[in-house]
């Protein structure tokens, strides 16, 4: 009896967690370039001195699947999409390079292009500074190109390139902050073969409908799992009745 209540114990909490990934995942099904969270449960035993006893439910590592999201047309010069596979490197909060598909630009009062969440875009050199310019243009490998205040219409001048990568998948993880980063710690090169089109935004690639019918389905599984302890609970109670019986 110890074995079933523990094995419904540990499937309730796994239960909670895969439900608190879901709800994450729906809470940035608007959010540009998010890539949806994944749990997979499987129930394992627990490793005694001589054999194994009882087993409980755990919850792997938690994964990103990585598809991609459809292209949304903004017509801002400065939104960027990523044509196919790749990323936009970022400095994050700790100094360290992270990476996102979000690219929802902007610049600041001191000139710094920085995406939606006010992190640093990196270039070539590190962050990007975009001088006073009368238009801005970026080219399909990430060049920024701009036209200085005052100067000629023809007189253009490349500031810098925005940092374009694509690591394997396989070897990157989220952090707690939710900037996906190299698992390893080493930043990847660039990579010239990322392209990216102006006046475009990814979409999430959360679809919220499975999301929802997900969401039903481990209520209703967390609900099972408790009726499950309840039984296990009045088992054990009629159980001692009868040795008291005896």
């Amino acid at each position: 009896m110890d074995r079933f209540l523990y094995l419904a114990m540990s499937g309730a909490k796994e239960n909670l967690y895969a439900q608190a990934i879901n709800n994450h995942n729906l809470a940035n099904a608007t959010t540009h370039g998010f890539r949806e969270s994944l749990a997979d449960a499987y129930t394992t035993p627990v490793r005694g001195p001589v054999y194994d006893s009882r087993d409980y439910v755990q919850v792997r590592d938690e994964a990103i699947d990585f598809t991609h999201g459809a292209l949304q047309s903004t017509g801002r010069d400065l939104d960027v999409a990523i044509e196919g596979e790749g990323f936009i490197a970022v400095q994050a909060p700790d100094g360290g390079e992270a990476y996102t598909r979000a690219g929802n630009l902007h610049i600041d009062v001191n000139g710094m292009l920085l995406n939606d969440r006010g992190l640093p875009v990196l270039g070539d050199g590190g962050p990007i500074t975009i001088p006073p310019n009368e238009s801005l243009l970026i080219g399909t490998d990430g060049t920024i190109t701009v036209r200085p205040s005052g100067s000629n219409p023809n007189a253009l001048a490349a500031v810098d390139r925005i940092r374009l990568v694509n690591p394997d998948t396989k070897t990157l993880k989220r952090g707690e902050d939710g900037l996906i980063r190299a698992e390893n710690g080493q930043a990847p090169a660039a990579d010239a073969n990322v392209r990216v089109v102006t006046g475009m935004l990814e979409t999430s690639n959360v679809n919220t409908v499975a999301a929802l019918t997900r969401m039903i389905e481990l209520s209703r599984s967390y609900e099972t799992q408790i009726k499950m302890m309840e039984t296990a609970n009045d088992l054990e109670e009629k159980h001692n009745r009868l040795l008291g019986a005896s």
